[in-house]
């Protein structure tokens, strides 16, 4: 029986080029060790550029030549022809975590790790994943959304009442273009900052809480939700730089201490809830804040999480009973067939 061929696709147009390429890494040792698979690596775009070509990558990890993914399912370039079975779009930001990728791929009918356009898009903007939150009555933080600059007093009124804020880029992952809001006359400079990256800005009520994340993925036909893990952050804000640079001296523990089996499942009961409503599929990883007051609040979605050396997402589900390279064959396996 011949393998089956599966595009990984990396990169993007986004702010996590870099984050995503090393996440692909992790994600082609998986399969290759599987061994039922060949994989082909594309690379979209180039970091910091709005190149959003697609360029085949050499054996030896070089850039190749450019190729298109056509409507026969085939990936092709000037030297280049490969029918394509499969693809793992591991993409953080956009066009992967924002349905774009997606929205072509079941055009042309071709199966794909991770959730559908849809789901993707609402998830990745903070703005309607909050809407949706409230919609299906999952506790998180008091909000406004803003659509442009003229909309500023709603802001100033959410201030007045919390005394500080967060404000930010209703489209961005990884904390970029969010900033913590302390004194009110930095609440404009703010608001005109997060507006360079988005259409949309969220300005939410800023809690003290500690940051929980859960792995929600799917396994052998049923839902799964670990036990929560932790980030522990020392600046209090979970920047881009404190998630990768080699020198953060945030840290994680995969299941997070002195949680109440009470809090631990009412946190995984709104992680599936999520996920079943918006229609999530195969993997996400869903983040709360859990204040000393005992409140829980849905923080945000993530519907292609990480899988770099640091990353939260696959620790938490090994920790659960199931190593990512397990969750990966059982899941492809099922789609190619």
């Amino acid at each position: 029986m011949s393998k089956k061929n599966v595009l990984l696709l990396f990169g993007g147009s986004g702010t996590e080029h870099e984050v995503s390429v090393v996440s692909s890494k992790y994600i082609e040792k998986n399969l290759l060790e599987i061994g039922l698979y060949n994989v082909i690596k594309v690379e979209i775009g180039q970091p910091k550029s709005k190149d959003k070509n697609f360029y085949l990558v050499n054996a030896d990890g070089s850039r190749g030549e450019s190729v298109e993914l056509n409507f026969k399912r085939e990936l092709v370039g000037p030297s280049f022809k490969q029918e394509i079975h499969y693809v793992v779009p591991c993409i953080h930001g956009p066009p992967g975590e924002t349905g774009e990728i997606q929205t072509y791929l079941d055009l042309i009918s071709l199966p794909y790790l991770g959730c559908g356009p849809e789901a993707s898009l609402i998830s990745f903007n903070k703005v309607t994943s909050k809407l949706w939150f409230n919609a299906l009555d999952i506790p998180n933080t008091p909000f406004e959304f803003l659509t442009n600059i003229e909309d500023a007093p709603k802001a100033h009124r959410l201030f007045d009442k919390h005394g500080k804020v967060f404000v930010k880029a209703a489209s961005q992952g990884s904390s970029v273009g969010c900033y913590q809001v302390f004194k009110k006359d930095e609440l404009e400079n703010a608001l005109r900052n997060a507006f360079k990256y988005s259409e949309y800005v969220l300005v939410e009520k800023m809690v003290e809480a500690r940051e929980l994340e859960i792995s929600t993925y799917e396994f052998e036909g049923k839902i799964h939700a670990s036990v929560p893990g932790e980030i522990n952050c020392p600046s209090s804000f979970y920047s881009y730089e404190e998630k990768y640079d080699p020198n953060s001296k945030t840290t994680t523990e995969v299941v997070a201490p002195g949680l109440s089996p009470e809090v631990v499942e009412k946190m995984r009961g709104y992680a599936i809830k999520a996920f079943k409503a918006l229609k999530l599929r195969h993997l996400s990883r869903i983040d709360f804040f859990y204040t000393k007051d005992g409140e829980i609040f849905l923080n945000e979605i993530n519907t292609f999480p990480g899988a770099t050396p640091i990353s939260m997402f696959p620790k938490m589900m090994e920790n659960n009973g199931h190593p990512y390279i397990k969750f990966i064959g059982d899941i492809i396996k099922k789609d190619i067939l």
